[in-house]
């Protein structure tokens, strides 16, 4: 009988745990949101994450629930856990992967290394932690943003007074999450992955290129990071994943800074944009990764097949035609290229696919990465 995994959420990363779990023959399920999800070909649900009884009855027929993303409630994931379903990751880290100021709260708890930081209730206490920090700061709704989203650099606070409305209506003392303003000289991804039973493993770490809040591209390994830098975070990104339980992947987005600090920027608790490389550029890809992780297999190597791994984020797509029509072109120009699409339409801004390339040398590498991304773009 083959084993059985359960993914809530029908996302792009749902999607690409396919492949994975057909070579290693297990049977994968997938409780998407509505009809025409990315993952919609392994979609035997449909229904809202919202509702236990619906995510219950997802979980009746598998031997273990993991996500496409952090968001489905913490009374769900109780409830799962209460009728004997094991949840990887579970309750207790997804919450801190659910609220940035428990985030921020318990990573500075454990003395890692966080950007300043403060839970604001309203525009005074903003007020006070600007003027402490040199009249800009960052500032973040605690839940739900994603790629730039929930996210704005501010002087005044005025430039949320929205969100300050916001906190105010729905009650209960909630607050938004001011940080200093980083001065970073680039911005790095570590990613790991962990079992149940202990294990840890890590990927090289990456750089990342943002553009508007959006991860555009990725480069594995992050180029001058041998050594040191490399060892500081790897040692980040386990800590984390044995302290807090984490059991799949984690990405650990990270700044670093031109003093050569490592600060921790975000956390995700699942396969993450800045492992995609890993498909074609690992022994392992995370989403393999992340299946042995949440059914506690032995965890596969993690070393890469070429010197160099670019990943490129189609962002948006072509404004006219559609994917279908740019690939005759893209495929003659550019044969080395791994190329993967989401099964989305194409947008402004939206992530549609992605293009990988491994070679020898990064700067031509990242050259025809970027080109052969171009073709779908406008």
């Amino acid at each position: 009988m083959a084993l059985r995994v359960g993914v809530i959420g029908g996302g792009q990363l749902a999607r690409m745990m396919v492949p994975a779990a057909v070579e290693l023959g297990i049977d994968i399920r997938v409780l998407a949101e509505g009809p025409g999800m990315s993952a919609a070909i392994a979609a035997t649900a449909e229904g809202d994450y919202h509702d236990a009884a619906t995510v219950l009855a997802f979980a009746r027929d598998v031997d273990v629930i993991t996500f496409d993303h952090e968001h489905v409630p913490q009374d769900v994931l109780r409830a799962l856990v209460d009728a004997g379903v094991a949840v990887r990751p579970g309750p207790g880290p997804l919450a801190v992967a659910q609220d940035k100021i428990t985030m921020r709260t318990k990573l500075t708890e454990l003395g890692l290394p966080v950007p300043d930081w403060a839970a604001v209730h309203d525009p005074d206490e903003l007020r006070a932690f600007l003027d402490d920090h040199g009249g800009r700061a960052v500032v973040k709704t605690p839940r739900g943003g994603y790629d730039g989203k929930g996210v704005r650099v501010v002087s005044d606070p005025s430039d949320v007074d929205d969100w300050f409305i916001a906190v105010a209506e729905a009650g209960g003392g909630q607050a938004l999450l001011a940080e200093e303003l980083v001065p970073f000289t680039r911005e790095l991804a570590q990613s790991v992955a962990r079992r149940p039973s202990g294990q840890v493993v890590a990927w090289p770490l990456v750089e990342t290129v943002q553009r508007d809040g959006v991860c555009a591209e990725v480069i594995a390994p992050a180029p001058d990071s041998a050594g040191r830098i490399a060892e500081v975070t790897e040692s980040i990104a386990v800590r984390i994943a044995e302290e807090l339980g984490v059991t799949g992947v984690l990405a650990v987005e990270l700044f670093q800074t031109a003093d050569e600090r490592i600060l921790i920027n975000e956390l995700a608790m699942r396969p993450h944009n800045t492992g995609h490389w890993t498909i074609d550029g690992a022994t392992t890809s995370q989403f393999e990764q992340h299946l042995r992780a949440v059914l506690d297999l032995p965890l596969g190597g993690t070393g890469s097949f070429a010197p160099a791994a670019v990943m490129i984020n189609v962002l948006g797509g072509p404004a006219d035609g559609d994917l279908a029509a740019r690939y005759p072109a893209a495929l003659e120009a550019f044969p080395e290229a791994k190329y993967h699409f989401y099964g989305k339409a194409p947008r402004p801004g939206r992530k549609i696919g992605h293009v990988t390339v491994i070679g020898d040398d990064v700067d031509d590498v990242v050259y025809r990465a970027r080109a052969a991304a171009a073709h779908f773009d406008d």
